[in-house]
């Protein structure tokens, strides 16, 4: 069962190209600008269109969060400190008497058309993995992604996360004009003892984009 209060795993977290803040109800206007370039890549992902959907989406965030449920993050770049996007932890269980989660997964991330394929993504996988397996201890940290979002997988088996399997029909679509439908969902982790290997896979894909 979940500890009362989530304040403790929110930090402020540092990369040499982006930063991750804990995300808040101002960010929402940061988040909508982010947005509104080339939104070609967010077919299999929810991301606002408008202020008002801007502003529901990071309330809706803040809610979860105060529910137990997600610990959501803006990405910043340190360079300019604009907001260039999201992500967050989310389905967080405990299963033993720990004021951390025992497992998590990484999701609802998507970026700003400019900074995709720039590292920025890398580096940010990097920040939450060192977050939750060296400060939180997890067991286990879960990423899925629509299992026709051929890209996101790539990028989860270049992490070098394995793939766990498909789970039919598991979650609901992301997809605009797939509104009430279930999709599939391709299922990868990384498990504690994974971590090791999977931090030097991650360090040297961020060294090339320094």
């Amino acid at each position: 069962m979940a500890p009362h209060g989530f304040e403790h795993l929110e930090r402020q977290l540092d990369g040499s190209i982006v930063a991750l803040r804990p995300m808040r109800a101002e960010h929402a206007e940061a988040l909508f600008q982010a947005a509104l370039l080339d939104r070609s890549s967010y077919r299999y992902t929810t991301v606002p269109s408008t202020l008002n959907e801007a502003e529901a989406y990071v309330a809706l965030a803040l809610e979860e969060q105060a529910k137990g449920t997600v610990v959501p993050f803006v990405l910043t770049a340190l360079d300019t400190g604009e907001v260039i996007g999201t992500s967050r932890f989310l389905n967080l269980r405990w299963y033993f008497d720990r004021t951390t989660p025992d497992l998590v997964e990484i999701g609802g991330t998507w970026l700003r058309a400019d900074v995709q394929r720039t590292g920025v993504n890398t580096e940010a996988k990097l920040l939450l993995l060192t977050l939750a397996f060296e400060d939180y201890e997890v067991f286990k940290v879960d990423l899925k992604t629509d299992a026709r979002n051929d890209r996101s997988a790539r990028a989860m088996e270049r992490i070098g996360a394995t793939f766990e399997g498909i789970l039919r029909q598991a979650h609901a679509s992301l997809v605009i004009d797939e509104v009430g439908q279930l999709r599939d969902s391709a299922m990868y982790a990384v498990l504690r003892d994974d971590w090791p290997r999977v931090r030097e896979i991650l360090l040297e894909l961020t060294r090339k984009y320094r």
